[in-house]
């Protein structure tokens, strides 16, 4: 979690920054292969260099992308929880549980579906 640690320290809100760091070390202890790491200026996680999970943070919500691939293959599970989502991202409103169940079934979908794929973005 050090390569988090000023990222995790710019979330000026407390609350948001505890939560940030749950969900982060939540990824970390459940996917322990997965490589942690910052890159335009969000944390995300890696497996053989190519993206898996990223998120990032605003005023209302901890923004959740698992890529364009993996909103569409979630997107009815997202609208079900009580989520909303772009093309790109799903967001967990800060005043709302986070659903884990549905944020593990995003990265194994994205461990698997690009198991094979040898570039950041799928293409």
């Amino acid at each position: 979690m050090d390569v988090f640690a000023d990222f995790l320290a710019r979330i000026d809100h407390p609350q948001h920054r505890a939560r940030t760091e749950e969900v982060l070390g939540w990824v970390v202890e459940k996917f322990p292969h997965l490589v942690p790491v910052i890159k335009w200026n969000q944390p995300m996680f890696t497996d053989h260099d190519t993206f898996i999970i990223g998120f990032s943070t605003s005023k209302k919500h901890l923004a959740v992308s698992p890529e364009l691939a993996g909103i569409e293959h979630f997107s009815a599970d997202i609208v079900q929880a009580g989520y909303d989502h772009t093309k790109m991202l799903m967001r967990f409103p800060w005043d709302q549980p986070i659903d884990y169940i549905l944020l593990e079934k995003m990265i194994k979908f994205n461990i698997l579906d690009k198991a094979d794929c040898s570039t950041f973005w799928r293409k």
